[in-house]
């Protein structure tokens, strides 16, 4: 039917209308942290891209049910302004039957919502968290800045005065790493050379940092005696291709890895990301009686309590995900009375709606 194409295309422009200003906003404060840390020389320029995209499923799954929600809002709003609503009710088109074809994009949007947090924003948060770990694990020249002590992480600071023309080399290179000796003792071992270059082991996919002409010293805390070694050539492993990050939080795991654990921080979790997608068809329930308003209020007069609604709606849910992850609340309970208590609220307004309606 025409009239209702008509509803749901005016509930999906305004719904992307709102999540593109709200995706903006979120991004747009992501970028200048992440442009932060590159300009400290914490991360490279090259990775803000990737790590910007492996958190947009993150920033979806939070925004798309609101924007859904206030896309309901706004769009009947404005055809209870105009009183178009008022002339499909008079026509046979009952308000139950507009909530069955507001239900159909709702369908669509819990859909994008639940691939968001059931899979890709699990993925995409493991694949940042270890982007980041192993540029904080390792020296690399894109990150490095000349001119300033750095530190690496694993006890790591570095410094170069400068770089030749083509950025492959180092010049007047200082390194300093705490270390264990071999009977456990620790030792703050320096390096100083003349300069210095990146390299890759073909075989191993290790990396290297080969320095040139220096001289490298070993102190152990507690010894009066220090080690001095003089060199050519002296290379310093920088990072192992086989060695990854292990990321045992529970918001890196994939869904299948939270049901198999069964611990209570996996069930939190998984409470968590089925409580994203579930959120759409209950806020499509308290948007519809929330979007009816009399002509003379305008369609933003119910606008703010609905948004107080909302807010209300996901600091409760991420209030029982703390408390589920501490063990103050159990996992059986979990979240399902919070979405029980705003469906029950959906339901009387909607009823409530329709009495007022003469419905």
């Amino acid at each position: 039917m025409i009239i209702f194409r008509y509803l749901i295309r005016e509930i999906l422009i305004t719904m992307a209308a709102v999540a593109g200003v709200l995706l903006l906003v979120i991004m747009g404060s992501r970028f200048i942290r992440y442009f932060s840390d590159a300009a400290a020389g914490e991360i490279p320029v090259s990775l803000l891209g990737t790590l910007m995209l492996l958190h947009m499923p993150s920033f979806l799954e939070l925004i798309l049910p609101l924007a859904f929600f206030l896309g309901i809002l706004l769009a009947y709003g404005q055809l209870y302004l105009n009183s178009e609503i008022t002339v499909l009710v008079a026509c046979g088109v009952s308000p139950n039957r507009l909530l069955k074809v507001t239900m159909l994009p709702a369908l669509l949007v819990t859909l994008l919502v639940a691939a968001c947090s059931l899979w890709l924003t699990p993925t995409g948060a493991r694949q940042n968290a270890m982007l980041i770990e192993e540029q904080q694990s390792r020296l690399d020249f894109s990150a490095l800045q000349p001119g300033r002590f750095q530190d690496f992480g694993d006890g790591r600071t570095a410094y170069t005065r400068d770089f030749n023309d083509d950025k492959t080399r180092m010049q007047d290179v200082f390194i300093s790493e705490r270390q264990r000796r071999g009977d456990g003792t620790p030792e703050t071992v320096v390096t100083r050379a003349e300069g210095g270059y990146q390299t890759t082991d073909p075989d191993t996919g290790s990396r290297f940092l080969v320095l040139k002409n220096g001289r490298r010293y070993s102190v152990a805390p507690g010894r009066n005696v220090a080690e001095r070694l003089d060199f050519e050539t002296y290379a310093v492993r920088l990072s192992r291709a086989a060695e990854m990050a292990t990321l045992d939080d529970a918001r890196y795991a994939s869904t299948p890895t939270l049901i198999a654990r069964g611990d209570v921080q996996a069930q939190a979790q998984l409470q968590w990301r089925a409580s994203l997608p579930l959120m759409v068809p209950i806020l499509t329930l308290l948007a519809l009686p929330l979007s009816r308003v009399n002509p003379r209020q305008g369609r933003f007069a119910r606008l703010l309590p609905a948004i107080f609604l909302h807010i209300s709606y996901l600091s409760l849910l991420l209030a029982a995900l703390d408390a589920i992850g501490r063990g103050s609340l159990s996992p059986t309970i979990g979240m399902w009375p919070i979405h029980l208590g705003y469906l029950l609220l959906g339901l009387w307004l909607t009823r409530r709606s329709q009495l007022a309606g003469g419905r």
